[in-house]
């Protein structure tokens, strides 16, 4: 993401673009929308007053046209870039009559290198490059990832703590730091603190620092995130993980701005905004006393939800894709798309482990793959089963997972720490086996 778009500066592609253009948008920093008259009958997208259309007139020039009138009718004033072949005269001469209205026009074949030229030449905010991250968040046109574009351009600017809730998976630390590139902290330091792969005796000393002597092993001072992040933003994953007594410093930065390093009585002034991201029901921690109501009342100020991957259908190709792409720049694989059936199995898919599953497996599907078009044995997914699943091999493996976390949880009496030194594992790795195999506590005891 880019400051360019927070003023909604996006591209409407009017046609159906290849994936080289789409993503070579994306990649520029531009957030692109398709409005696609051989596939949704021209629906129009929302975007910005200062956005900027694309208009394919190669082919269906006649559908093209008619949806940038449209568009320029809810968007007075919108420049357009035209892209023409040899055959858009003879689709019909009128229109040469729109051509003279562009602002700019592409003749032959798209070339992505002369389009964004031309885009970097209509005034206005130009964006800058994305990184590798920020697309796979805001890749799409489904109306959850619309919403949640929306609302982290709504969040950004706001100085109120903020809880990112979500599946595991579903990108909370990207969006925590779309959130604070587009704030006005984006040129101050940004930290990111996973609280349950925090060493339970030492959250303290990592968040807030320590003096010299503070206990055992204190052998300089040091900096917690909290110091050395101000003037920024702290990202807190996983927050439903942090103990009680760190709960409490926490609510003292939220309610004063102050923190104290361990082995001093003097206050520290911090400025800093605070995001957490959890994906287990904090209502529910509070209820059950493991977690201090009035922190969270401060931290859900404001509220993200992330989408999981099932409910944006329509984006699963476009994020295959992306990974897929941005892999080969790296290692320079043979697999450059996939075949009709991998679609297929991405879209049936049930993606319990959301973008970062479909990332995963993207990888290894290009590793893998023998040919140009990746298949849906590469992705070790089944075309005919909409829930795609394992073989047998594969749902032996689930079981005996499945049976040593519940052995393990008891053999520790239910102490989460316990059982994830055991499993020589974070306690978020815990909590997450837990939910991935439908486990209640409560009801194991």
């Amino acid at each position: 993401m880019s400051r360019g778009e927070s003023t909604g500066r996006c591209v409407v592609w009017i046609g159906r673009p290849s994936v080289e253009e789409h993503f070579g948008l994306i990649r520029a920093g531009w957030r692109t929308f398709v409005a696609d008259p051989a596939r949704n009958g021209g629906e129009l997208p929302e975007c910005g007053d200062d956005a900027i259309a694309v208009v394919d007139l190669r082919t269906k020039a006649q559908a093209a046209v008619r949806i940038l009138d449209d568009l320029r009718q809810s968007h007075p004033g919108m420049a357009w870039i035209g892209l023409t072949g040899a055959q858009t005269k003879a689709i019909d001469p009128s229109i040469c009559n729109v051509l003279p209205h562009a602002f700019e026009i592409i003749e032959g074949p798209s070339s992505l290198g002369a389009l964004r030229q031309a885009l970097s030449r209509v005034p206005g905010d130009t964006p800058v490059a994305h990184d590798d991250d920020a697309p796979s968040l805001l890749t799409g046109n489904s109306p959850a990832i619309r919403a949640l574009s929306q609302n982290i351009r709504k969040f950004a600017p706001v100085e109120l703590p903020l809880l990112i809730t979500g599946e595991t998976g579903t990108g909370k630390e990207m969006a925590a730091r779309a959130l604070h590139q587009l704030s006005p902290r984006h040129g101050k330091p940004f930290a990111a603190i996973n609280c349950g792969a925090l060493p339970a005796n030492l959250v303290q000393s990592e968040l807030f620092g320590h003096e010299r002597g503070a206990f055992t092993g204190a052998t300089a001072r040091r900096i917690g995130h909290f110091e050395s992040a101000d003037g920024g933003t702290v990202f807190l994953d996983e927050i439903g993980d942090l103990p009680l007594d760190a709960q409490t410093n926490l609510l003292r930065v939220l309610q004063e701005g102050t923190i104290e390093r361990i082995g001093s009585c003097q206050s520290i002034k911090v400025d800093v905004r605070v995001l957490a991201a959890t994906h287990v029901d904090l209502e529910k921690a509070v209820a059950q006393g493991r977690f201090r109501e009035d922190l969270f009342y401060r931290l859900n100020v404001l509220r993200l939800r992330m989408p999981p991957l099932r409910e944006r259908k329509g984006d699963i190709e476009l994020l295959a894709q992306h990974f897929l792409d941005a892999f080969r720049e790296s290692y320079g694989t043979r697999a450059r798309a996939f075949s009709t059936g991998a679609r297929k199995a991405l879209n049936a898919f049930s993606w319990p482990g959301n973008v970062r599953e479909l990332m995963n497996r993207v990888q290894r599907a290009a590793v893998i793959a023998d040919d140009a078009l990746i298949t849906p044995d590469d992705l070790e997914l089944s075309v005919d089963s909409p829930s795609g699943d394992r073989d047998s091999l594969g749902s032996a493996r689930t079981s005996a997972e499945r049976e040593a976390i519940v052995d393990c949880l008891r053999a520790s009496a239910f102490n989460i720490s316990e059982c994830a030194r055991r499993l020589r594992v974070s306690r978020v790795t815990v909590y997450r086996l837990c939910k991935k195999h439908q486990l209640a506590l409560d009801q194991l005891r």
